[in-house]
Parts: structure tokens; C-alpha cells; sequence
């Protein structure tokens, strides 16, 4: 049993991040409203950052783990982060480039960043985001399911492999006037740019946010940074700690509060609109 079946089974909802599941807190004291437990995806091994709360999830529910698959997992793994960081990652030969409008995004945006599907584990069904740092290397692959996709109990995101270190996305952005739009997602990113905001960054959360790569687009001319978050409690939340980090670094910063909705749903007469507000 994976850990990702394990939550399944015992009908736990989770998020999926570029190394962990992101679940409310096990511990039964804690009202966790805010998700703030992270369950390492390969060994189970979770902790909670808002009360501290630790273990492994095979534990706590008392399931078998096969430690040899996990042994396995985390080998293949490190290797497959070694070669991403080292040379990077190659295109699956048999992809398929993806042609259609997902989410209301013009096929002509999906060529732009290189999506693709592919018919093999782990992306059936999937549409798949190549993800290219600075030099221009692919360092992972991020897969979405398809809005009408027949798969059911998986997560709508995966990352290939995990634990890989994630640049801001995508990292050819040119700022407008020395300013940055960065939001949390990728379709946040993706829809902004379908729409006309082209210096639209996505961090891939806020806890990929370091300050080496606020330093990073400071040598690349950007100014500021206009904080593009979900409106949610959680999204102001992590919006606040990247403000934080901006002003470590001294780069100017502003939060875009949209009252509903997410960067993502934003049809094109708004996104024209802050356009306008933001760089007019």
C-alpha cells in the first residue's frame, strides 16, 4: 500500500505538492481549518508545522508498509532528481503535444509552454507542463487531470519526480515597467498569460519561495513584485510571508486582493482591466 492509497482508503483529503500530501492535522486536538500537515509522499512520514504534531501515517492507522517498495521509490527517485538537477529531464518520445482548450486557455497558450499528454504512468489522462529553469534545462514535469478525465481518487496535480528543487514559473517571464505578477498555481499562471499578462510568475506555493529567487529576479531587472494569491484565508496568508520575504531581500512588493475567485478563473476583460490598473 502507497500513501497515497492509504488516504484514499481512509477518505482523507489531500493536496499534492512537489514532495509531500498536504492534509488537516491527524491530531484529534488540533482544529486545523488552515491545512498545515505535510505527509512525505514516498515514506508516510508526516508533521504538522502549525501544532507540531509528528509520526507516519502507516502507523497511525496501523496499515502495513512495504519497506522495500519504499526503499525502491526513494532510490529511483533521488536518482531521477540527480539527473533533473544535473543535465535534466528528457521529453517522453511517445508524447503527444496537447491541442486542446482546457479551462477556457487557447491551444496557441498550451504550445507556448510545451504541454503535452502522454499514455503511461504516472500522467494517463493528464496534461502535462514541462517545467524549464533559467538555463533552460527541464527540471520536472507537472501533470494536471483533465476536467472530464474517467480517473477518480487521484490528485488533480502530480510532480515528476518529487522533491525536486522547482524554479518560479516560467522562468523566461519578462517583468512590464520592472514588476512581477507571481501567483500560487499553475493554471493561475497559465490563465494570466492566455489573457495578456505576460510577466505572470507561479511560486508552486508559497513554501517555494526562497530568497535566493527573489534575489534572482532582482538581477534579472524586476523592481516589484505584485502578490496575486487566492483571496481565501489561506492564500493571504501565504501572501504575507512572501511580502516578508521581499522586504529581507529589498524588492518592492504590493498585494492584489481579487475579491472572488482565483488568478485561474479570471476571464479576459478583468485580466485586461488590471492590466491597465497595474501598468497603464
Amino acid at each position: 500500500m502507497t500513501v497515497e492509497e492509504l488516504l484514499v482508503e481512509e477518505k482523507i483529503q489531500f493536496k499534492v505538492s512537489p514532495a509531500d500530501f498536504i492534509v488537516s492535522c491527524l491530531n484529534p486536538e488540533h482544529d486545523d481549518t488552515n491545512p498545515s500537515m505535510r505527509i512525505d509522499r514516498i515514506t508516510g512520514v508526516y508533521n504538522c508545522f502549525s501544532c507540531g504534531f509528528k509520526g507516519n501515517i502507516f502507523k497511525h492507522f496501523d496499515k502495513p508498509a512495504n519497506y522495500l517498495d519504499i526503499k525502491r521509490e526513494t532510490l529511483r527517485q533521488k536518482i531521477d532528481r540527480k539527473r533533473a538537477e544535473s543535465v535534466g529531464l528528457k521529453l517522453p518520445i511517445e508524447r503527444m503535444e496537447y491541442v486542446g482548450n482546457e479551462r477556457g486557455i487557447k491551444p496557441e497558450t498550451y504550445k507556448k509552454f510545451g504541454t503535452f499528454m502522454v499514455n503511461r504512468s504516472p500522467f494517463n489522462d493528464r496534461i502535462v507542463f514541462p517545467i524549464f529553469d533559467i538555463t533552460g534545462k527541464i527540471v520536472a514535469f507537472n501533470g494536471r487531470l483533465r476536467e472530464n478525465s474517467h480517473i477518480k481518487d487521484q490528485p488533480k496535480y502530480i510532480f515528476h519526480p518529487p522533491k525536486v528543487t522547482l524554479p518560479l514559473y516560467p522562468s523566461n517571464a519578462v517583468p512590464i515597467k520592472g514588476r512581477v505578477i507571481l501567483v500560487e498555481g499553475i493554471y493561475d499562471v497559465i490563465n494570466l498569460h492566455d489573457k495578456g499578462l505576460t510577466n505572470a510568475l507561479c511560486s508552486f506555493g508559497v513554501s517555494n519561495v526562497t530568497k535566493d529567487k527573489l534575489q534572482l529576479l532582482k538581477m534579472k531587472g524586476v523592481e516589484q513584485v505584485d502578490i496575486m494569491y487566492d483571496p481565501d484565508d489561506a492564500g493571504q496568508s501565504s501572501a504575507e510571508k512572501v511580502r516578508e520575504l521581499c522586504d529581507e531581500v529589498m524588492l518592492k512588493h504590493t498585494n492584489i486582493n481579487i475579491k472572488q475567485g482565483d488568478p485561474g478563473s479570471m476571464n479576459e476583460s478583468a485580466v485586461q482591466r488590471l492590466k491597465e490598473k497595474l501598468y497603464s
